[in-house]
């Protein structure tokens, strides 16, 4: 099928969370001169992903500003606070009929690039898999595509991403990436650790 033929893959990006173990709002800090989340918003644009939804809930006005520059809709879950897998939910169920899949992304993985997640793409057009995960040297994480015949499954459960990938494994396709590029953000001590393994990339360094 010609690509301009075939359903767009829109982004779920995550950026719910009230970083509680970072002390403060770890969305709004800095990699290469954006924030971490208006960074997640533009590499999910620059990867093709259409369209890119963006799923708030604390400090939403605060997130939101951030946003103001970049190409995205974002998605209020008012019941932000009663974990990650509601803000899962919400932002599948925003995915327009358009689109034939989706890609989670979660906003503090500074790490992932856009090339990262046209391999994700690649891998299910190439395979035809309901559901293509990362795998960090033998970890699965996030950025992970679920296709739009796992939507309902997702819409009407309480489970998160990771129970669908142990769920669908045997019928998964996976993207296999260096270890070290699973290293989020959720205290003020992974910034330093950050920036030990990777000295040689400024703009991956949070400020």
């Amino acid at each position: 099928m010609p690509e301009e033929a075939r359903p767009s893959v829109a982004a779920v990006v995550l950026a719910a969370g009230a970083s509680r173990r970072m002390g403060r709002n770890k969305l709004l800090l800095e990699v290469g001169g954006e924030t971490l989340v208006a960074r997640a918003a533009r590499i999910a644009a620059e990867a093709g992903l259409d369209p890119v939804l963006v799923v708030l809930g604390h400090e939403a006005d605060r997130v939101a500003e951030a946003l103001a520059e970049r190409a995205c809709r974002t998605i209020l879950n008012p019941e932000h606070a009663s974990g990650q897998a509601s803000s899962f939910r919400t932002g599948i169920a925003a995915v327009p009929a358009s689109a034939g899949a989706a890609i989670v992304i979660l906003s503090d993985m500074p790490r992932v690039t856009a090339p990262m997640l046209r391999a994700l793409i690649a891998r299910y057009r190439e395979t035809g898999a309901p559901l293509v995960f990362s795998d960090y040297g033998g970890v699965s994480a996030p950025p992970t595509l679920y296709d739009r015949s796992l939507f309902s499954e997702i819409a009407g459960g309480q489970e998160f991403g990771r129970d669908h990938v142990r769920r669908h494994r045997d019928r998964a396709a996976s993207v296999v990436w260096p270890a070290d590029r699973l290293a989020d953000l959720d205290r003020p001590e992974d910034v330093e650790r950050l920036r030990e393994m990777a000295p040689d990339e400024a703009a991956s360094t949070p400020t």
